[in-house]
């Protein structure tokens, strides 16, 4: 994988008052689950605050409170999964679910204008507020080139929104967000807008499912929703800077924070077993140090697809492996600390129970398996991963 990466001081603190923020999130882990709602009576906690703040720019934000002396603003992907990894240990659900930029924020870092921002980051800081990113669609996925969402003049020189998004984590409780429309056909029509979710024509629902419940994902419906042309994100740039191209560094910039959170639950568990049972066998005591140096060479490789997405935006393939190999190993090693406590475990540890279901959600999170496979694949193509 290369030279190992040692955390300077500045991410080290990081990482120290990030793993204290996620012990107080275990005992409400278990509620969030149960009643996604539990979010907003959590609002006070350190870990949620801090993450309602982060991707908001020192120029909107001069009085962050410094921890330990640092200012962190989450605005570089080396610092997300630091704080990732430490937040989702306590409980992913949590760092889902908590009020924030989130997805929106990075892409308004890339793409919006000083108007824009002003709107974005002022929604941000005048109360708790809850953001969407909009991208797939019930039959198309993710796929860019099949998108059925339009977005068409209005007639008025503002834009209508029509069609119908799926999977969108925190839709049903945003105030604001960004969806991706097409506006022309073609590989340059599909379009990034800012939309506020109280407009007329916008309607947002929850979704069952059986992990990451917290993050409420969420179908939403766009029946004519008005935009003003002045939402249209990366209208000062060139077609070929805005839209796809948009999306594609957004993702490589947040996949090594995904990654992270895999590595999280799968720490999660792993912790678990050591502080649930009191002794270990000989075989288990080696079988659960095995785990845990997969887990610390697994971080290596996300600290290292974060450095080199830091230094080249638009090289996300090892971004790309650490993300898909971090999803294996949260799958892997939560159903592995079933394996300690016996038959029906899932019954009798509700805990594990809820992170092996968690485990599972990740891997649908910003592309699955065989997506960043194929990233991966074509990085070693062109010689933009090494082969040691």
């Amino acid at each position: 994988m290369g030279t190992v990466i040692e955390l300077d001081d500045r991410l080290g603190t990081a990482r120290v008052h990030a793993r204290d923020w996620a012990r107080d999130l275990r005992g409400t882990a278990l509620e969030l689950d149960r009643d996604p709602d539990t979010v907003y009576r959590c609002l006070d906690n350190p870990a949620v605050r801090h993450l309602s703040r982060m991707l908001i720019p020192e120029r909107w934000l001069p009085d962050r409170t410094l921890i330990g002396g640092y200012r962190f603003d989450g605005m570089t992907a080396m610092e997300r999964v630091v704080f990732a990894e430490e937040i989702a240990a306590g409980d992913a659900g949590m760092l889902l679910a908590s009020p924030g930029a989130s997805l929106s924020g990075v892409l308004i870092d890339l793409l919006a204008d000083q108007e824009q921002k002003e709107w974005f980051y002022g929604r941000l800081l005048a109360a708790p507020t809850w953001t969407f990113f909009a991208l797939t669609e019930p039959d198309h996925g993710s796929d860019a080139g099949a998108m059925g969402t339009a977005l068409d003049p209005d007639g008025e020189g503002g834009l209508l929104l029509r069609g119908a998004k799926r999977y969108i984590g925190n839709g049903a409780r945003a105030q604001v967000g960004v969806v991706f429309a097409r506006d022309r056909p073609g590989p340059l029509g599909a379009t990034a807008v800012l939309v506020d979710t109280g407009a007329p024509g916008f309607k947002a629902e929850p979704i069952p499912t059986i992990g990451l419940r917290g993050a409420q994902l969420s179908a939403i419906t766009l029946d004519g929703v008005p935009v003003p042309a002045a939402r249209v994100l990366g209208r000062h740039l060139s077609p070929t800077r805005r839209g796809v191209w948009s999306g594609v560094q957004m993702f490589n910039r947040l996949r090594p924070g995904v990654a992270a959170i895999a590595l999280g639950i799968a720490r999660s568990a792993h912790d678990y077993v050591a502080e649930q049972r009191s002794s270990l066998s000989k075989a288990e005591r080696l079988r659960w140090e095995r785990t845990g140096r997969r887990i610390d060479g697994v971080r290596q490789l996300i600290w290292q697809a974060a450095a080199i997405v830091d230094a080249q935006p638009a090289n996300g393939h090892l971004a790309s492996a650490a993300k898909a190999r971090a999803a294996r190993l949260a799958e892997e090693v939560t159903l592995e600390a079933l394996e300690y406590f016996g038959p029906g475990a899932r019954l009798t540890q509700p805990m594990l129970d809820k992170l092996i279901r968690d485990a599972r959600g990740v891997e649908f999170m910003e592309g699955t398996g065989n997506i960043q496979r194929l990233n991966t694949f074509q990085g070693l193509v062109q010689g933009k991963i090494g082969r040691d």
